[in-house]
């Protein structure tokens, strides 16, 4: 079955996030927001709450950044007790200011000999702290020149020097999402690195059925498909995709039955939740979301999990998102940036349902 696996975005991938995923039947594997191991080392007064590990510790993936390697391999045993996949190395963010301070793609663009380093330094770290962990690399194609041999060299020595799984985001350094990923690079590295054992999974475009299924169609050696933004406007997107594959695929109907059971039951259950909250539910036989009520539950997770200095940056980046689902996106959006604090947030929201209520009932898609 392929595996579907939430990405890591800065500012959203953090407990209060994932805990609304889960609530519809999450993906497989959380990777973390990327964090900054010289800070998380220095121990600074905001760091535990990105080494918060639920709602499922044995789901969590831990990316880490910087610009050198050191703080990377002594973060591994902070990480260690914590549990969790592994550790990712960032070596994919392409933000000027990520780049400019040496971490995120800046790691493909340096010495080889460095970078390889960097990555047995961080392997020797786990096999002596957390030996049952999964040391992995989210990785871009490179910088505008790079060639196709060259990248597929670049990703053996990651292979050479311990890593066991690599994430790719078919694009360049300067790339921007408006151009088609290119999947076949996907493909042809899965292809190379299955005889090594190495996993390659698919990042990019992905946001519905149609895309999902032209993804594993263009890379079937792929392990899996990773989500992000498409998880933001749609956080029940895991159970949407998984109910699709597995009609899809019927030659693993029978595998997927027990996992599919769980995700109807999970939704059932969530769904008698909704109803309690509200009679205005339209009749239908499919599962509904309430959009109302889950935009309303990642506002008291925010408090719940986040400290109240993150509230408006984590509730603007998620809302920026999430609000293309209704008639007047635009609108309600600009309201829930201006949004001062969680009590006017959810006054705004709410109130958007009254002027629209056709909006609040999604199906399950």
């Amino acid at each position: 079955m392929t595996q579907l696996i939430l990405g890591p975005m800065a500012t959203l991938s953090h407990e209060a996030f994932r805990r609304l995923v889960e609530k519809f039947g999450g993906p497989d594997e959380y990777y973390t927001e990327m964090i900054n191991a010289p800070t998380l080392m220095q121990k600074g007064p905001f760091e535990k709450y990105y080494l918060m590990n639920g709602p499922l510790p044995q789901k969590i993936v831990w990316q880490l950044t910087s610009k050198e390697g050191q703080s990377m391999a002594a973060a591994v045993e902070l990480l260690a007790p914590l549990g969790g996949i592994g550790i990712d190395l960032n070596m994919g963010c392409s933000a000027p200011e990520i780049v400019h301070s040496g971490a995120g793609i800046a790691w493909m663009l340096k010495p080889k000999e460095e970078t390889f380093k960097m990555v047995l330094g961080v392997k020797k770290a786990i096999e002596e702290k957390a030996p049952n962990f999964r040391l992995s690399a989210k990785v871009r194609l490179g910088a505008e020149n790079f060639s196709e041999e060259g990248f597929y060299d670049f990703c053996q020595g990651l292979c050479d020097s311990g890593v066991q799984r690599i994430v790719l985001h078919p694009r360049t350094q300067r790339e921007k999402l408006s151009r088609p990923p290119r999947r076949y690079f996907a493909e042809r590295l899965a292809q190379r690195l299955k005889e090594k054992g190495v996993q390659v999974i698919y990042n990019g475009n992905v946001k519905d059925a149609e895309s999902a299924k032209a993804a594993l169609s263009d890379c079937p050696s792929c392990k899996g498909l990773m989500l992000s933004r498409a998880a933001v406007q749609k956080p029940w997107i895991f159970a949407s995709l998984r109910k699709s594959l597995c009609a899809q695929n019927n030659s693993e109907l029978s595998d997927c039955h027990s996992e599919l059971a769980d995700c109807h039951s999970e939704l059932a259950g969530r769904h008698s939740e909704l109803v309690s909250e509200s009679e205005s539910e339209p009749e239908s036989g499919e599962a509904k979301i309430d959009l109302m009520q889950t935009g309303l539950d990642y506002i008291n997770l925010l408090q719940e999990y986040q400290p109240k200095e993150f509230f408006k940056s984590r509730m603007q980046r998620f809302f920026s998102y999430y609000c293309d689902n209704f008639t007047f996106g635009h609108y309600i959006k600009m309201k829930m940036l201006n949004a001062a604090d969680p009590k006017s947030a959810e006054e705004t929201f709410r109130s958007y349902f009254d002027q629209e209520p056709n909006d609040r009932w999604k199906d399950l898609a």
